[in-house]
C-alpha cells in the first residue's frame, strides 16, 4: 500500500463531521499525552501464555506481542528475524496438529533467494586519505553492483526529503552527493516493499553515490545488520518465476495493472548509484572541514575513490509457511479454501525516539485528514510542533527504537490467520472442504512469496476454490482514516473477481448481530490509480492471476505504516477480534458452500462505506 494515507476524492457526511472535530485541534500546538499515544490502553508488554480455541482479544494480544517483538528484528525476508517469525508460526501449527504442506513433508516452502552485501574489503578514500569501514562509513547494498567510483567529486546535496533546498539532478550527475538526514519526526511514512507506491523520479539517480550523514546513532551490531538487505532472485524460481512470467521472463501486464508492475520494476531494477552512510566526522572530512556547520547546497568537497566489494549469498530463511486442515467430505476434501497473510516486514533502521515519532505521526495524520490530503508539503510538516512534556513525565528518557516491528503490517493478518487455524482445528466436525493456510514471505520485497507459491504450488492450483488475503486489520478507527470507525473494514476484489464470492462476503456480514461497516471503494478499477492500485499490491493478486477468486481485507493505512511506531501496544484489539471472527465465518461458509465462480468484473460501487 502507499506510503501515504489513502483519502477519498469526495467526503461523506461522517467524513465532514470528523474533519470538523479535528479542525479546531489544528489551531493549537500539538500536545502529546501518554493517553493519546496509547489510546486503547494496551500494556507495553504481554507475557506469553497458552491460547484458547476461541478468537479473543486476549489471544490476539498474546500472539501479536510475540510475533512483533523487538527480538524478531522486523522480520525482513531472508534474514534471521524472518526465520524467527516463521519458526514461531510453524511451531504453533505443528502444536495445533495441522498437516504440513510445504517442502518434503515440512511446513516450509523455501524460495530461491539471495542476500546482497558488501565485505570489509570495501575501501573509500577522500583526497587519498582512507576512511575506516564501519567506523566511518558503510555501504547499503541494492539489487545490483553499484557504478564505479573513481576520482569522483564530492558535492553537498542538502537535506534528505527537503526537495526545495536540494541540488538539481544536473548538479548531482556523476557526483558523490552528501545529504544531511531528515529530522527524525519528519521522516515520511513510506518505505520499501511490495505495497509501496511507484516512486517519483529520483533527482540523484545519475549520481555516482548518495551518502547520508546518519551513521553516528547506530551501534556496531546495527551497522552490520544494515549491510545485509535482501533482494529476491526472481529468475529461476522453479523455472517459472518472475512476476507472473514463465522461465524468468515477465509477461506484458494488462494496462489496468501497469501501476503495480511499474512499482515492482522500480524495486527490482534499482539505480546503480551506491548508497553510503557516513558519520558526521567522516562527512566533514569529505569537505576538508572540522564540522558540517555552514555547508550550503551545491558546495564542493574533495575527490573520492572507492572499491565496493559486492557479494551475493543464498539464504535458506526466505520461506512460506504452508499447512492444511483436511476437510470432512470424502469428495470436497480434495478442494481447498485458502487463507493467507504475509509473514515478513521491513527490518531495522536508524534508532529514533519512538514516543516522539508516534506523537508526530498522529499529529500529521490529523492534519492530513482535516485537510483531505494524501501528502503534506515540507512547509506544512514544519508547522507541526509536538509538546512532549506529558510523555516525558511517564518516560523521562527517550525510548530509542530501531526495529520496524510490523505489528499491524502484517503481524495482525498473520496472527489472525493463526487464530482462525486454531479455531477450525478445534471443531469436532471439520468443514467439508480442506482449508489451506499460507503465510507468504517477501510481500514487502515485491510479492515474491505468493508469486513463488502460485507458480510452484504444493497443492494443485486449480483445486483452490478461493483465496482470502488479510493484510493490516489492526486499526481503522476514525483517527486513522476518513470514514473509519470501530466497525470499519475495507474489502477489495470480492466482487471484481467473483460475484459469488462477493455475495458470500456480504451475506456473512449481514448475518452478524452487528454487521461490520464494509468499505468497497477499492473494489473497482475506477479507483485503482487514485488509491495506488490496492487490488494489485498484496498477495491475493498472484492468486487472481491464476484464476482463483479472491477477497482482500484490510483496515486502511495510518501514520504508523512502515514506521518504528507500528507496535503491538497501538493495535485496536476489540476491532481486530471482530474482523478475525468475521473472516473465520467467511472461510467456513465458502468451505461448506457452492464453489465460487470467476465471472468477470463487477460494476463500480459508490465511494462510501455501504453493504451492497
Amino acid at each position: 500500500m502507499s506510503a501515504t494515507l489513502l483519502l477519498p476524492p469526495t467526503m461523506t457526511e461522517s467524513h465532514m463531521q470528523f474533519v470538523k472535530t479535528f479542525a479546531l485541534a489544528l489551531l493549537f500546538p500539538a500536545v502529546a499525552t501518554a493517553q493519546q499515544l496509547n489510546r486503547y490502553g494496551n500494556p507495553p508488554k504481554v507475557t506469553p501464555a497458552p491460547t484458547t480455541a476461541a478468537i479473543t482479544v486476549r489471544d490476539l494480544q498474546i500472539r501479536l506481542y510475540q510475533f512483533s517483538d523487538d527480538s524478531m528484528q522486523g522480520r525482513q525476508v531472508g534474514r534471521v528475524g524472518n526465520m524467527k517469525g516463521t519458526n514461531y508460526i510453524a511451531s504453533e501449527v505443528k502444536r495445533l496438529g495441522l498437516v504440513p504442506a510445504g517442502d518434503n513433508g515440512t511446513f516450509f516452502q523455501v524460495l530461491p533467494y539471495h542476500l546482497h552485501s558488501y565485505t570489509s574489503h570495501s575501501r573509500l578514500t577522500v583526497n587519498g586519505n582512507p576512511l575506516t569501514w564501519q567506523q566511518d562509513w558503510i555501504a547499503i547494498p541494492g539489487a545490483r553492483a553499484p557504478r564505479a567510483i573513481s576520482t569522483v567529486d564530492v558535492i553537498f546535496g542538502g537535506t534528505t526529503g527537503d526537495t526545495l533546498s536540494q541540488i538539481s539532478a544536473a548538479q548531482a550527475n556523476g557526483k558523490f552527493v552528501v545529504l544531511l538526514p531528515a529530522p527524525p519526526s519528519a521522516a515520511p511514512a513510506g518505505g520499501r516493499g511490495g505495497r509501496g507506491a511507484a516512486p517519483a523520479p529520483n533527482r540523484f539517480a545519475g549520481a555516482a553515490a548518495v551518502a547520508t550523514v546518519d551513521l553516528d546513532a547506530l551501534t556496531p551490531a546495527q551497522r552490520t545488520a544494515l549491510n545485509v538487505p535482501t533482494v529476491a532472485t526472481q529468475s529461476g524460481a522453479g523455472g517459472r518465476g518472475g512476476r507472473g512470467g514463465r522461465g524468468g521472463a515477465a509477461q506484458a501486464p494488462p494496462d489496468s495493472l501497469a501501476i503495480l508492475h511499474a512499482q515492482i520494476d522500480a524495486l527490482t531494477a534499482l539505480t546503480p548509484a551506491a548508497a553510503i552512510r557516513l558519520t558526521k566526522a567522516a562527512a566533514a572530512e569529505l569537505f576538508g572541514r572540522a564540522s558540517l556547520e555552514g555547508l550550503t547546497a551545491g558546495m564542493a568537497g574533495g575527490s573520492v575513490n572507492a572499491s565496493l566489494d559486492f557479494i551475493e549469498t543464498p539464504s535458506e530463511w526466505a520461506r512460506n509457511v504452508v499447512a492444511v486442515i483436511p476437510g470432512s467430505d470424502p469428495v470436497l476434501k480434495h478442494e481447498y479454501v485458502a487463507i493467507g497473510a504475509h509473514n515478513d516486514h521491513i527490518g531495522m533502521n536508524t534508532p529514533v525516539d519512538k514516543d516522539s515519532l508516534k506523537a508526530f505521526n498522529d499529529a500529521r495524520n490529523r492534519m492530513l485528514i482535516a485537510n483531505q490530503m494524501i501528502q503534506l508539503t515540507p512547509e506544512q510538516l514544519g508547522t507541526i510542533h509536538v509538546n512532549m512534556d506529558s510523555i516525558r513525565k511517564v518516560h523521562p528518557t527517550a525510548r530509542k527504537d530501531s526495529v520496524n516491528n510490523g505489528a499491524d503490517d502484517d503481524g495482525s493478518g498473520s496472527m489472525g490467520v493463526l487464530e482462525i487455524a486454531e479455531y477450525i482445528q478445534s471443531m469436532k466436525v471439520k468443514p467439508k472442504r480442506s482449508v489451506l493456510f499460507v503465510w507468504h514471505t517477501g510481500e514487502e520485497a515485491g510479492l515474491v512469496g505468493s508469486n513463488f507459491y502460485t507458480h510452484n504450488p504444493t497443492l494443485p492450483i486449480d483445486s483452490i476454490v478461493a483465496q482470502i488475503n488479510i493484510d493490516m486489520i489492526g486499526r481503522g478507527r476514525a483517527e486513522d482514516l476518513p470514514g473509519g470507525g470501530p466497525d470499519y473494514l475495507g474489502v477489495v476484489g470480492s466482487y471484481f473477481d467473483s460475484k459469488d464470492l462477493g455475495e458470500t462476503v456480504a451475506g456473512v456480514n449481514k448475518k452478524r448481530t452487528k454487521p461490520l461497516d464494509l468499505d468497497y471503494r477499492y473494489d473497482t478499477t475506477l479507483t485503482w490509480s487514485g488509491y495506488n492500485n490496492i487490488y494489485g499490491r498484496s498477495d491475493h493478486y498472484n492468486y487472481a492471476l491464476q484464476g482463483v477468486p479472491i477477497a482482500f481485507f484490510f483496515t486502511g493505512l495510518h501514520g504508523d505504516y512502515h514506521q518504528r511506531s507500528d507496535e503491538a501496544e497501538f493495535i485496536d484489539y476489540p476491532h481486530y477480534a471482530k474482523i478475525a471472527n468475521y473472516l473465520r465465518d467467511i472461510m467456513l461458509e465458502v468451505a461448506n458452500g457452492p464453489r465460487p465462480r470467476m465471472n468477470g468484473s463487477h460494476p463500480a460501487k459508490p465511494v462510501k462505506s455501504v453493504v451492497p
